[in-house]
């Protein structure tokens, strides 16, 4: 298994379950580069809180949607921390669609976080294969455990987007098998709830439909980040964790 300690990641989307995993990744000696878009003060405590666990950390600002942003926070995050040996992208909107609402502006939103894993996948690859060997990076994309068998009302564009990231994570572990890099994906259910989802609804209609009828486990899934990061032969795979989600589905979502 690998060590992580000492080696550089690059964390993007780092709110929410984002500040989980860069505390984990810290506690583990890992090297942090966190990536916003707008967030700027946000990032900043973030980097602050962990500044003591950390030897080297980093802020970097861009838009995964621009190839340019992209080639440049890899190239940063290579220099800046020394190296770079992992990617976690978390970095997604969870737009609501309604079935009447659908239109190409819609399915061109959600699909700019697909095109934003591809990007971030394709050029830290590109950097990652310059590694020693033979494990010479991972990357973590972030998908959802609806986007397979059970999909729910309201969320076409999104979950359409999440699937596409579930085979990309598939396709990109083939092509990068040669080089070394392992490529992953987590698959979460409801996960701390969003600012427009009533309480109520959260609760009765989403979370008490679940089997284990509790959200997904953000301190699990930065446990799981820091299991697949250290493993050396596990890769093209999306692991659910859900509560169990994934099994019955939800039908409608508000």
């Amino acid at each position: 298994m690998m060590t992580l300690e000492g080696k550089g990641a690059l964390i993007v989307g780092a709110r929410r379950i984002g500040g989980s995993v860069v505390r984990r990744l810290a506690e583990e000696g890992v090297n942090l580069a966190i990536s916003y878009r707008n967030s700027a003060m946000e990032a900043e405590t973030l980097r602050s809180s962990v500044a003591g666990m950390a030897k080297r950390t980093a802020l970097i600002q861009g838009d995964l949607t621009i190839e340019t942003d992209v080639k440049r926070m890899v190239a940063s995050a290579n220099t800046e921390l020394g190296n770079l040996s992992f990617v976690v992208n978390m970095a997604s909107e969870y737009p609501r669609a309604p079935f009447e609402t659908l239109d190409a502006t819609a399915w061109d939103t959600a699909m700019a976080d697909a095109k934003g894993s591809y990007l971030l996948t394709l050029h830290a690859a590109r950097v990652m294969e310059n590694n020693p060997g033979p494990t010479r990076g991972h990357v973590i994309l972030f998908g959802d455990s609806a986007a397979g068998e059970t999909p729910y009302t309201n969320y076409l564009p999104y979950l359409t987007e999440k699937a596409a990231v579930h085979f990309m994570t598939r396709a990109f572990a083939v092509e990068l098998s040669a080089k070394g890099i392992l490529v992953n994906t987590i698959a979460p259910g409801p996960t701390m709830r969003p600012p427009d989802i009533k309480e109520s609804v959260w609760e009765q209609g989403i979370i008490a439909r679940t089997p284990l009828r509790r959200e997904s486990s953000v301190a699990e899934m930065a446990e799981l980040v820091v299991t697949i990061l250290k493993s050396e032969t596990m890769t093209g795979e999306i692991i659910r964790v859900d509560a169990g989600r994934h099994l019955v589905g939800l039908g409608d979502r508000e």
